[in-house]
């Protein structure tokens, strides 16, 4: 089964710098970062990147069709293996309403899918690579409550019949609540690290900032 780690913390904790050492685009002053047990600073980047599919914070939509769109993780994937990627993404649904269903025209930037269509689509883009990690920065930001809850409904669908590492950088901390592991980073270090019940139990940034989130969500 899946494993499921999310980064938390507030603006500027550190959480971004993680993904960029993960990812290798700069390497680490002092410690380790590690993969699988080896030390990164010692990987080939490009074969590391290989290793790694990333959802980004904001979707990268191509002006191609949905198809060629997902295909783009993986070219020679085949139409079956394209499909599955949506279906894992719980794209299909509106795949399916869309003019040419696969075939239709995305347009530049995606304009004609709205935000939780065009964070679906990627993340379906991201499956398809068939990658041992998968990252997902901030997935939920510009989401409403109905595209929230369809994008959990694809990464619990993932976390039950994937074999991946899953790592969250979390802005609705709601969205990251059943993660096997939630680190909280604080200006740049380690604060708190453990399950949403350990770390609601240990008071800290984690509980308050929670607490804050739901109450607002209520009063809406």
């Amino acid at each position: 089964p899946a494993v499921v780690v999310a980064l938390d913390g507030p603006a500027g904790a550190g959480k971004s710098t993680v993904l960029q050492l993960l990812l290798r685009y700069y390497d680490a002053d002092s410690g380790r970062t590690s993969l699988d047990g080896i030390e990164l600073r010692h990987a080939d980047p490009r074969a590391l990147r290989a290793r790694i599919a990333l959802v980004p914070q904001d979707p990268v939509i191509f002006a191609a069709s949905v198809r060629e769109n997902v295909r783009y993780g993986r070219p020679d994937a085949s139409d079956t293996e394209v499909l599955d990627a949506c279906a894992a993404a719980y794209a299909v649904e509106f795949i399916e309403r869309l003019p040419e269903g696969m075939d239709s025209f995305m347009g530049e930037r995606g304009v004609r899918l709205s935000g939780g269509q065009r964070q679906r689509l990627d993340l379906a883009r991201a499956l398809i690579r068939r990658s041992p990690v998968l990252i997902l920065d901030e997935p939920m930001s510009h989401l409403d409550a109905d595209s929230e809850e369809q994008l959990r409904q694809a990464l619990r669908q993932i976390r039950e019949t994937g074999s991946v590492t899953i790592i969250i950088v979390g802005h609705s901390l709601a969205s990251v609540a059943d993660a096997d592991s939630i680190v909280v980073l604080n200006q740049g270090r380690l604060e708190a690290q453990g399950t949403h019940g350990e770390l609601m139990a240990g008071g800290g940034w984690y509980a308050q900032a929670f607490t804050k989130q739901q109450l607002q969500a209520v009063s809406r």
